[in-house]
């Protein structure tokens, strides 16, 4: 009898560590995609790979591990960790022009994954990627831009949303393909 009652608690006990690692592991590859990065010449925005994680996180995780991930992440680059764009660090970074984009991977994290639900689907994650995820991400800068930089609807527009289309569709694609590959080698 006692046999068979630590088998769920050492399958619990695997479980929660895989979920741990899991998140661990995502909480690092934020910090490391900041630094893949570079500007543009006419926007305070810069290109990075951390969508490309946000979006995998997302995609991995379940919505409150997601949402703990990304908060750790903000709060370790708060704190003074350069775990932010290309290095950086500081409060400064969430209330400054791009800030908004900071605090909005929280938001766009956690509803991606929420509404994702248990399925694995490549085409259901480049949908909710693009659909869900991209027009957060984009409104959040936006709002930031638009009243710390004191820029225009229009220039605002084009310094946070305009130049980034494009690139953001292809880093969602590379996010789903790498998140079904991901699910189907770890199961919770």
């Amino acid at each position: 009898m006692e046999q068979t009652s630590r088998v769920p608690r050492a399958e619990s006990t695997l479980a929660k560590t895989r979920t741990l690692t899991k998140m661990a592991l995502c909480v690092a590859l934020l910090a490391i995609s900041a630094y893949i990065s570079f500007p543009l010449p006419f926007t305070p925005a810069m290109v990075t790979a951390l969508t490309i994680v946000v979006n995998l996180t997302a995609f991995i995780l379940k919505p409150h591990e997601a949402f703990l991930v990304l908060l750790a992440w903000m709060i370790l680059g708060a704190a003074g960790v350069p775990v932010f764009v290309g290095g950086t660090a500081g409060l400064g970074k969430l209330v400054g022009p791009t800030g908004g984009f900071v605090v909005s991977f929280l938001v766009a994290g956690w509803l991606m994954s929420k509404l994702r639900g248990n399925t694995n689907s490549f085409k259901r994650f480049v949908f909710l990627g693009i659909v869900v995820g991209m027009p957060v991400i984009y409104i959040g800068g936006c709002i930031s831009m638009y009243l710390v930089a004191h820029m225009g609807v229009w220039a605002t527009l084009v310094a946070a949303v305009f130049p980034f289309l494009l690139g953001d569709v292809v880093k969602v694609l590379i996010a789903a393909f790498l998140a079904t590959r991901i699910n189907r080698l770890v199961k919770d």
